[in-house]
């Protein structure tokens, strides 16, 4: 099933029931299918065509989800990318990808124009929102969405690409994470299976549309028929309550970050939320403690833990009726998939022994976009003849009945606020600074952001503060990338062969 049909089915069954609110716009199901149809005839007339990378670079918005499912109606391939997102960055994906648009607000077409300057591909711009003196070459959205021009006849199917979706890499460049239509089906299939989600199902995000977290409550709420409840952020928690209580949201997924916030209100009394369903998390673990502080705080909605990654979606999930006594696990492998654990010649261990979690199924991804090096890390081979597995990179072990626990990672990746950071992008940003001679960058367990991101620096400049060296990286780096402590050293670990240590200079914090 190619993912546009979520939109045309939920359209022909429940034209006017509400698919999304976003600030102070409400769309019902045939305006979404409407206005999608219209802007993928513009962004066709414009010269986007099958197989072309159009990049969404917006905040979370209505024109966000217009843009989506515009994109894939046009045949093309749509790569989410964060509103956060510096020009440098953005940047390199343009090139990587080369992409034919970008369809950005006026907050982010600054970044957007300096981003061209430097890259050699020249996508066509439209601008969502204001016209912005910083893209005066840009098309605006509205103009394009005409309900004039036929939706393209663009003859593509189930196994063309539909996402592009960029993860950091241990190398530090990103790595653009390739899924089909039958990936994302597969995918949001199993979940909504075991979420049992239904088109009563009111779901309020938060979280970017860039995360695949985020992004797939918009492709499963279409899917359902269900309708979604849009929000940018979680800065502002009551006036987010408040949106769910006059909505009477069922569903809220959130991240270690947001759960912290929450047991960290006053006044919050058990039961406040009578309709919320369910809870979903998943980024990092939940610690048990703040588990058994949501099931008092929610006591009548069901709190699934999860494991995902963005090259398969979602891994596993944990049965709410086995949290009490499985609090530690993230569960079980997801309908229609397997979760195993194998040693480092990739056979199955037994329970208890540690090794690496590997994952097979129609969720997995096709591999990083041209990127056949990294590809063939991730992608091994399987027991069954033809199979591919992902190799997730991340130690587990499964108990006697086949829950799975995380231990810990096998790679360098910080997991930080529900986002993957690599070590080497930071560096590169902090070795910029004159004042620094030396750094190295690793994560340090935080209870709220599962990991911070903790700098250890050598100084040149011997002025230098720690405040410095944070606005410093504030200036060139995505806002969860910029390190959230900053230590001095006179010298940094290294191995026998003279290389710095990641691993070391962790211990060295403990």
């Amino acid at each position: 099933m190619r993912v546009e049909s979520f939109l045309s089915k939920s359209a022909a069954s429940l034209p006017g029931k509400t698919a999304l609110v976003a600030g102070l716009t409400r769309l019902d199901y045939s305006e979404l299918d409407r206005l999608s149809s219209a802007l993928a005839g513009g962004l066709a007339q414009a010269g986007v065509r099958r197989g072309d990378r159009v990049l969404v670079f917006l905040d979370n918005c209505w024109e966000a989800v217009v843009a989506i499912f515009a994109i894939l109606k046009a045949g093309a391939v749509f790569s989410p990318i964060n509103a956060s997102t510096k020009s440098a960055k953005l940047a390199y994906i343009i090139d990587n990808c080369r992409a034919t648009a970008v369809i950005t607000g006026t907050r982010t077409a600054p970044v957007l124009a300096e981003a061209l300057e430097h890259a050699q591909v020249q996508p066509l711009a439209v601008l969502a929102g204001n016209p912005s003196p910083a893209l005066p070459q840009a098309r605006h959205l509205p103009a394009l969405i005409d309900e004039g021009r036929p939706v393209p006849d663009h003859g593509g199917s189930a196994d063309d690409l539909a996402m592009l979706i960029y993860t950091s890499g241990s190398t530090g460049s990103p790595k653009g994470v390739m899924m089909t239509h039958a990936n994302i089906d597969a995918a949001s299939r199993s979940i909504t299976t075991y979420l049992e989600n239904t088109e009563d199902d009111i779901i309020l995000n938060v979280l970017p549309l860039a995360f695949d977290y985020g992004l797939y409550q918009v492709l499963m709420a279409v899917r359902m028929g269900a309708t979604l409840v849009l929000e940018k952020s979680f800065a502002f928690p009551q006036a987010i309550f408040e949106t769910m209580r006059a909505e009477r949201v069922t569903g809220l997924p959130l991240v270690p970050t947001m759960a912290a916030m929450i047991l960290n209100i006053e006044g919050l009394e058990p039961g406040s939320f009578p309709a919320l369903r369910y809870i979903t998390n998943t980024a990092a673990a939940l610690p048990p403690a703040h588990i058994e502080k949501l099931q008092a705080l929610f006591p009548t909605t069901a709190i699934f833990s999860m494991y995902g990654l963005t090259e398969c979606k979602r891994c596993t999930w944990l049965p709410p009726a086995r949290l009490k006594d499985k609090i530690g696990s993230v569960g079980i492998a997801i309908p229609g998939t397997r979760a195993y654990v194998v040693d480092d010649n990739g056979k199955p261990v037994p329970a208890g022994v540690r090794g690496e979690l590997v994952i097979s199924g129609p969720h997995v991804m096709q591999g990083y976009w041209e990127n056949p090096e990294a590809t063939a890390r991730a992608l091994r081979p399987g027991p069954n003849p033809g199979e591919r597995v992902l190799a997730t990179g991340d130690l587990f072990y499964a108990d006697s009945e086949g829950f799975l626990y995380f231990v810990g990672r096998k790679d360098d990746i910080i997991k930080t606020r529900g986002e993957k950071v690599a070590p080497k992008e930071v560096e590169a940003v902090l070795a910029a600074h004159p004042g620094i001679s030396e750094a190295i960058v690793v994560g340090r367990e935080d209870p709220v952001l599962g990991q911070a991101i903790c700098a250890l620096v050598i100084a040149r400049d011997p002025s230098l503060t720690e405040q410095d060296v944070i606005r410093h990286c504030a200036r060139l780096l995505e806002d969860f990338m910029v390190p959230k402590h900053v230590v001095f050293r006179q010298s940094l670990p290294t191995t026998d062969t003279g290389k710095l240590s990641r691993r070391l200079a962790a211990d060295s914090l403990l």
